[in-house]
């Protein structure tokens, strides 16, 4: 446990420091919505391209990776959906547990990835992401023209997304220098190397920032259930998975972070886009940050010290 908590603690500690930003209204204006999205379209990808360049890619079994990882999203759909007359009647609510309980934040993701299991485990993080990120973004696409009767452009409209999303390019950029054996030559690797660094502390505090703990006024059921299905439901799944496949435990390690995470900030936007439950979505994800601090080290120590043992 203590092991965990040296590397999550100080992650958390850094989205609280945004959070009091936000309250001091320190630097104003709109400092933090063009420092997030500066860091969302440029130091991400670069870190990405960084780490990925040069990493041993081909020791990550992509192939039982994306497996898993299918898997994972398939169960962890069809139990929300089968589950949903108990969840919520409303469709757009539902939009909402759904986005808790599948997405995940990149931002500490990736920062806990590193924190835990060096540069090994956020390679591994961003192989994964690689693969979920489309992935998830499908899927909630359908879900939302499923019970919110709008899918914002189709699959097509998504795929496009998919393509300029940034962390995709960071990701395929990076695996392509890797693969043709070009890397980062000379120079460029040091200066990639320094640019990454400020992607994370940037990112994490963007988190806080983003924070609105106004929104947490009273525990409904529609929070309290996607709650439970993101940050303890999903994990057990998760390692079950992995034991099931004979996973390593590394890969294990890093997927048991995806599940345990708490949902992605951008779900709020595709909630409001495509007429799902903003609210509540903007209720869910603040409320599971807050209970990731805790819920986490828990997780980990317990599937570690229990299934993974």
């Amino acid at each position: 446990m203590t092991l965990i908590l040296d590397a999550l603690v100080p992650v958390f500690m850094v989205i609280m420091a945004g959070a009091v930003i936000r309250h001091l209204n320190f630097p104003g204006g709109d400092f933090w919505p063009l420092a997030e999205r500066f860091t969302y379209f440029f130091l991400f990808p670069v870190m990405l391209i960084s780490k990925m360049a040069n990493a041993r890619i081909e020791d990550v079994a992509i192939d039982q990776l994306a497996l898993a990882i299918v898997i994972l999203l398939a169960v962890m759909t069809l139990l929300m959906v089968i589950l949903k007359p108990v969840l919520t009647r409303s469709g757009p609510s539902f939009t909402s547990i759904y986005q808790g309980g599948i997405r995940f934040n990149t931002y500490v993701v990736l920062a806990a990835a590193q924190a835990m299991y060096g540069n090994a485990g956020l390679t591994l993080a961003a192989v994964a992401m690689a693969i979920m990120i489309p992935l998830v973004n499908v899927l909630c696409v359908i879900i939302f023209s499923c019970y919110a009767g709008q899918a914002g452009g189709g699959i097509m409209g998504t795929v496009k997304a998919i393509i300029k999303n940034p962390l995709i390019v960071g990701c395929t950029v990076g695996m392509l220098l890797n693969l043709t054996g070009i890397g980062l030559p000379g120079w460029s690797a040091a200066a990639f190397d320094i640019a990454s660094r400020a992607a994370l502390p940037l990112g994490l505090l963007a988190v806080g920032v983003a924070l609105d703990l106004k929104s947490i006024r009273s525990a409904s059921w529609p929070l309290i259930s996607s709650s439970v299905i993101k940050l303890a439901i999903m994990p057990v799944v998760t390692a079950l998975i992995g034991l099931w496949l004979d996973l390593e435990l590394l890969m294990i390690s890093v997927l048991l972070l995806f599940a345990a995470m708490p949902t992605a900030t951008s779900a709020y936007i595709l909630a409001r886009q495509l007429g799902g439950d903003a609210p509540l979505m903007a209720t869910i994800t603040t409320a599971q940050t807050l209970l990731a601090m805790i819920s986490l080290p828990l997780i980990l120590q317990f599937i570690h010290s229990g299934l993974l043992h």
